[in-house]
């Protein structure tokens, strides 16, 4: 059975464990990371030399990087639904999930979670807190104005793509700052809130 190393805690983890429920694919979850440890053991760090979760333990086949995960999950067990069919819709989604990882999460969301929710108060960096939520506004601003007029990221079918940033902007809209009207983000965000398979995010 597939094996899944890592804490629910995790947004990367909830994004793999998103698109197993979503293909219904059975799997054992082992917790690791923060303070159930393992993910500094030697035997972690010969699957996954980084030590951090989630990663996989696929019949014998390792892999690590949660985005890497979900399009391989989605192409194995979700080809045709989660993970279009045709190369120019899979591309599609395939660019959002970059996306999420080179703009809306890992260059300014990731900052100020981090250090609004791991990070003692006297020891906050709240200058680069500022500045990570006005960026992050401003990338949910993009991806509000390209969800006008679609009902998931890619068009009228949700997709993997829809993963990452659906667990993103759950962090988002949740966070203890104020943001401007998004309506047609909290629109989506609703619609995806209805699938069942969203309860891996918290």
């Amino acid at each position: 059975m597939l094996k899944v190393w890592g804490r629910i805690t995790s947004i990367n983890v909830q994004k793999v464990l998103w698109c197993l429920a979503e293909t219904g694919t059975p799997y054992e979850r082992i917790d690791a990371g923060l303070e159930f440890g393992r993910n500094t053991e030697d035997w972690f760090r010969r699957m996954n030399p980084n030590g951090l979760v989630p990663t996989i333990d696929d019949d014998g086949f390792v892999l690590w990087e949660s985005n890497t995960i979900v399009r391989y999950l989605a192409e194995k067990h979700g080809m045709g639904t989660v993970c279009p069919a045709s190369p120019q819709a899979r591309a599609d989604a395939d660019r959002w999930m970059e996306w999420h990882s080179t703009s809306a999460w890992g260059t300014s969301l990731r900052i100020a979670f981090f250090n609004l929710y791991r990070v003692a108060p006297e020891k906050r960096d709240q200058k680069a807190v500022d500045s990570a939520i006005a960026q992050s506004i401003q990338y949910f601003r993009m991806l509000d104005s390209h969800l006008q007029g679609r009902a998931f990221v890619t068009g009228d079918a949700f997709t993997m793509g829809d993963i990452p940033l659906g667990c993103a902007t759950h962090r988002f809209l949740h966070m203890d700052f104020e943001r401007p009207p998004l309506p047609a983000l909290e629109s989506w965000y609703g619609r995806l809130k209805e699938r069942r398979a969203t309860a891996t995010m918290s």
